[in-house]
């Protein structure tokens, strides 16, 4: 019976990795009956041959292939490729290694869905994955997902879809021999699915340097290479959206990447060659749409390649590599990155190379916010990314249907702010009405504003809402006010009025009995902010038919905490559930009593004793 899954996996010189690496590939949950394993050993000198030989004189499905060096993973591979017999196949680096349930997974994704390829998360050990995938997909469209952006070979491919269009790696190159692969593959195949539900492949990033992409090349070669690749992707996508959304990966990755401490690291004849070398592909596929899409450093470097500028181009890189630069330009509502050269006259390079304003982010987080009587405090941080934040300002918009207020914050150099959101004269200087108000933060800087949502602080102490309070509002009275985190997004709302979150929903009561016999009643409550003098505390009394307002004598100390007491004299006989009711302004509340069970709270007025000695007096006299 064939293999399921073909695991091919070149060597050379990578002794120390390889039982992690096989040892991975031998506890795949998918079953050893499954899969086939090619190990290609390419020339290796530090053992690893004879490391394979061992591994494989155990194993039944592995199969070791020993060939002269070949000058990099390409020509393995394609040994591999030849000799495999499973129906899908799977490229894994010796210095990597595999997820225990990776293949089951990718392999059901593909049956399932009849994938032609199958992305797998990878995880980043030393270094970083080259594209996060956070979620499971049984179909990606390549031109609005990042599949693109990963053309490394680490993925399950179906044999069929390579045998079909006769596609191989480049043989004989350290770099990008998988791209001259995976672009005709991926561009050809009828369905590419993801799955990110599982730690799929772990992409060693190695310490010592002998990466294949850290090792020098000669790079006037390298870029005609890349030249075949594009030309390639030119004829298989026609001119347009698609294709400039293709090459924009290309120009980052294999273009212009090489254009930093690579490039400063050439004589001034290498220099120049390898901008000769460059200017013939960007001149061939550069158009409009890839150079608004590309950040400035990378616009510069092809607005000088494309120009000649190289003494300008070696200028930009240098002070891109040295993290040399300052803040951005600004004019106006537009902003410019701070590379050299702008706006000089004789070089004369355009402002839109430089312009960043699309990329400025308003870049914000709240540490902290409280109550100061009728005063919202928040404290955070806001600023616009690549701008100084000195001189900037910051306020916070409150919106509610139709209404808008602004209310400005204290702003300090280091992007520091301070919010003081008094709700007795937010509303353009009068009180902010009653209902649920959504908060804003704006950051302006000269003409350019942005604006976001305000998000709860990080901190855990955060983690819950905080408890609605009573403010004083001035002439406008007390009212309900309170500060919730939306379900969804966690950001800020005021609630004024009690309309979201309720304020004091419950009373703790109890009920006493002196020796004469008579009935008293308390009930303590806390309200954050209550006002002594301006809040009114009732405790009632309430039956099936009818509801009695009880004499009440209520002390409230600095933390809101109310305690109010009454007595039953002059209530009629029977059953009363207690409930307390407080008034401040327009807050009006009925809150029931609970004892410390959670029981309502039940006060029973028993019949006088004079009222039951008349009672049975007089059934003693009508049994007579």
């Amino acid at each position: 019976m064939d293999p399921v899954v073909t695991v091919i996996v070149p060597v050379h010189n990578t002794l120390r990795y390889l039982e992690r690496c096989f040892g991975s590939v031998e506890a795949q949950t998918i079953g050893r009956r499954k899969l086939e394993v090619i190990a290609v050993n390419d020339g290796s000198s530090d053992g690893s041959g004879d490391w394979l030989d061992a591994w494989a004189r155990e194993r039944d499905n592995v199969q070791v292939i020993h060939q002269e060096p070949s000058g990099g993973a390409g020509k393995p591979r394609n040994v591999g490729i030849e000799r495999a017999r499973g129906t899908y196949l799977f490229f894994l680096d010796s210095d990597d290694y595999l997820g225990t349930d990776a293949l089951r997974r990718m392999v059901a994704m593909a049956d399932g869905e009849e994938s032609d390829i199958v992305y797998g998360r990878i995880v980043g050990v030393g270094r970083d994955a080259p594209v996060d995938f956070r979620t499971t997909s049984a179909e990606v469209d390549l031109y609005d997902s990042p599949v693109y952006w990963t053309l490394a070979p680490y993925k399950l491919w179906r044999r069929a879809l390579i045998e079909e269009h006769g596609l191989r790696f480049a043989e004989g190159r350290l770099l990008n021999e998988d791209v001259a692969f995976a672009v005709p593959a991926v561009l050809r195949a009828k369905k590419i699915s993801v799955v990110a539900d599982h730690d799929c492949y772990y992409l060693e990033g190695r310490g010592d340097g002998t990466n294949a992409s850290r090792q020098d090349v000669d790079w006037v070669d390298q870029l005609a290479f890349v030249g075949e690749i594009l030309r390639g992707l030119g004829e298989l996508v026609p001119a347009g959206r698609e294709r400039d959304k293709l090459m924009e990966r290309h120009f980052h990755g294999e273009i212009l990447s090489m254009f930093g401490e690579t490039y400063l690291a050439r004589d001034e004849a290498g220099r120049r060659d390898m901008a000769a070398a460059a200017k013939v592909l960007l001149d061939e596929w550069t158009t409009e749409p890839i150079m608004a899409a590309l950040p400035p450093r990378l616009r510069l470097r092809v607005h000088c390649l494309r120009h000649g500028l190289v003494d300008e181009l070696t200028g930009i890189v240098r002070a891109d590599t040295g993290r040399t630069l300052g803040p951005a330009h600004q004019d106006g509502e537009r902003v410019y990155a701070a590379y050299p050269y702008f706006r000089g006259a004789e070089r004369a390079i355009p402002d839109s190379a430089y312009d960043i304003t699309s990329r400025v982010r308003l870049v914000q987080r709240v540490d902290s916010y409280a109550w100061d009587g009728p005063v919202l405090r928040v404290e955070g941080s806001a600023r616009l990314s690549e701008l100084d934040p000195a001189g900037r300002g910051v306020g916070v918009l409150l919106r509610r249907q139709g209404y808008t207020y602004w209310v400005p914050a204290e702003t300090a150099d280091d992007g520091t702010y301070t919010l003081r959101l008094d709700i007795g004269r937010a509303a353009d200087g009068e009180p902010l009405p009653e209902g649920i108000w959504t908060m804003r933060i704006v950051v302006t800087s000269g003409e350019l504003s942005k604006e976001a949502w305000l998000a709860r602080p990080s901190d855990r102490l955060y983690d819950v809402s905080p408890e609605p309070r009573v403010i004083d509002r001035g002439e406008a009275g007390p009212c309900a006010a309170g500060l919730f985190h939306s379900a969804a997004h966690q950001h800020l709302n005021l609630d004024i009025g009690d309309t979201r979150r309720l304020l004091a929903t419950s009373a703790r009561g109890t009920v006493t009995r002196t020796r004469l016999g008579r009935v008293e009643a308390t009930a303590r409550v806390t309200v954050p902010g209550w006002p002594a003098e301006r809040g009114e505390a009732r405790l009632l009394l309430v039956s099936d038919r009818k509801t009695l307002t009880a004499p009440t004598t209520t002390e409230v100390d600095d933390n809101g905490r109310v305690a109010a007491r009454a007595t039953a004299d002059g209530v009629a006989p029977g059953t009363w559930e207690l409930q307390l009711r407080l008034v401040a302004g327009s807050f009006s509340r009925d809150v029931p009593v609970i004892e410390s069970s959670g029981e309502p709270l039940r006060l029973t007025v028993p019949v006088p004793l004079v009222r039951q000695v008349r009672r049975k007096a007089a059934r003693v006299v009508r049994g007579r």
